[in-house]
């Protein structure tokens, strides 16, 4: 861990990482400024909230304000052409991706990196939580927003960090893998299923990737990996490190998960050890979380945390915004009504998402979804087949305009077009392009225990907001 500049420039700061990075350098004393495209809370809110100095566009002359800064970090999105950046090339000052700087300054001598295809985020705030709550006092960075943290990173005085490893390139021009960076002596693998087909063609170079950062880790580290996932097991094969496995009962796992129930106020379960036995319960929603619990729990256990202080931890923990977050809840508000929030921006997320929640919700659901780009496309039709089995009703808003030239062969499918590929196998699927009518349908057709899930990985234009004040 290199020591830390007097001054810092971060060129794409309104991400929710980079963002948190600023914040976590000013904290520290860092002078930070910052800038970008534009600008929208969350993410404007934490930067004023913190008292960090951002401005929109690219700028030499307010970046060099006071002096040049001593580093700049550049965010994946804000290019690398732009005025700011070529005025560090032309005058020597060091550049770092946000996954370099992260490893620079961030990473210290004992270092876990939570991996995986999926269930990262999540494992990453709740494993730097519960440290925490055991007084480890760890620096900590993960690529969501925590309904229990201050931010999404943090720059202690520590001997431990946390880290969210994603296996995505770190720049546009460097392909090198993000958790390369970060020097893990412990790893969190959660499962490895072939994705990123532009950056990796096949699911071999896709597993290769893991397998090598596998190699990395110290003999006086260890892996925590759930045996569930074939091709967690796949990337494990040649590893003779010391590692601890866990999974559902049943399964190869040290650690296991078992009893599930879940309900309006969270998820319980049981987690096994060694023939001992520890009850969890969780405010957070969605059954899927057992399994990132459990990884928590293994890995916190084999570090050497109390069981009791990583119950009362996992017991405390809020989980991430706009992961099946809840809005508004039904118990508590004069209308009766749930209001949700989860980034299932595809329909294999969506049916995932609402199979959770007619298991713990006995009134009507009604969806609001909107896909990512990929959703969009043609070829992803078939995936809409009975995909929103479980609402009673699903609404397709008026669709974010999406930047695709328009000689483009695959253009894609516009809100009435994708209501009409629901409709084939859901018999109450509505296009609403207006959002004040459609916010008087969901007051008009919303009773006491229904719920209202909006589901995309956009921010709805200030739907939710409206509709929770509306109806609480």
């Amino acid at each position: 861990m290199s020591p830390l500049p007097k001054k810092v420039h971060i060129v794409g700061i309104c991400g929710v990482a980079t963002s948190a990075l600023a914040i976590a350098f000013h904290k520290r004393g860092v002078k930070v400024t910052g800038s970008d495209k534009g600008f929208f809370p969350p993410v404007s809110t934490e930067l004023e909230k913190h008292k960090v100095s951002f401005y929109a566009g690219w700028h030499v002359d307010k970046m060099t304000e006071g002096g040049d800064p001593d580093v700049i970090i550049v965010g994946t999105a804000s290019g690398s052409q732009n005025p700011e950046t070529l005025y560090a090339k032309e005058h020597g000052i060091r550049m770092y991706s946000f996954a370099e700087a992260i490893g620079e300054f961030f990473a210290k001598e004992n270092c876990v990196v939570c991996v995986g295809t999926w269930g990262k985020t999540s494992s990453t705030a709740l494993l730097s939580f519960i440290l925490n709550h055991a007084g480890w006092n760890p620096t900590y960075m993960f690529g969501g927003v925590s309904l229990s943290h201050d931010s999404s990173a943090e720059l202690t005085d520590g001997s431990w960090s946390v880290f969210e490893g994603d296996e995505y390139k770190s720049s546009p021009t460097d392909p090198t893998a993000k958790f390369f960076y970060y020097k893990p002596t412990h790893l969190l693998l959660t499962a490895v299923s072939w994705d990123h087909a532009d950056l990796y063609p096949t699911e071999k170079e896709y597993f290769a990737a893991f397998e090598k950062l596998l190699k990395n880790i110290p003999s006086h580290g260890f892996i925590a990996v759930c045996t569930d996932h074939e091709g967690a097991r796949t990337v494990m094969n040649d590893f003779n490190g010391k590692k601890i496995t866990y999974g559902r009962e049943g399964g190869e796992g040290q650690y296991t998960y078992s009893n599930i129930s879940q309900s309006t106020a969270g998820i319980n379960l049981t987690v096994r050890f060694n023939n001992a036995d520890y009850q969890i319960n969780s405010p957070m929603l969605g059954a899927y979380q057992a399994e990132n619990i459990t990884g928590c729990f293994a890995m916190a256990h084999a570090l050497g945390i109390e069981p009791t202080k990583i119950v009362e931890a996992i017991g405390l923990f809020q989980g991430l915004k706009r992961r099946l977050e809840k809005r508004l809840g039904g118990e508590t508000s004069v209308s009766g009504v749930t209001v949700l929030d989860d980034i299932a921006h595809s329909p294999e997320k969506a049916a995932s998402v609402l199979s959770t929640l007619k298991d713990i919700y006995a009134g009507k659901i009604i969806t609001l979804f909107e896909p990512n780009i990929g959703g969009r496309s043609r070829e992803s039709a078939a995936k809409y087949d009975r995909a929103f089995a479980e609402s009673d009703t699903v609404i397709i808003p008026r669709l974010t305009k999406l930047k695709v030239a328009e000689d483009a062969a695959d253009q894609p499918m516009e809100g009435d077009e994708l209501t009409a590929t629901i409709a084939k196998t859901h018999s109450n699927a509505l296009y609403m392009d207006d959002d004040t009518k459609l916010i008087e349908y969901l007051i008009s057709n919303t009773k006491k225990g229904d719920v209202i899930a909006f589901l995309g990985s956009h921010g709805f234009r200030g739907m939710i907001e409206e509709i929770v004040t509306k109806l609480s």
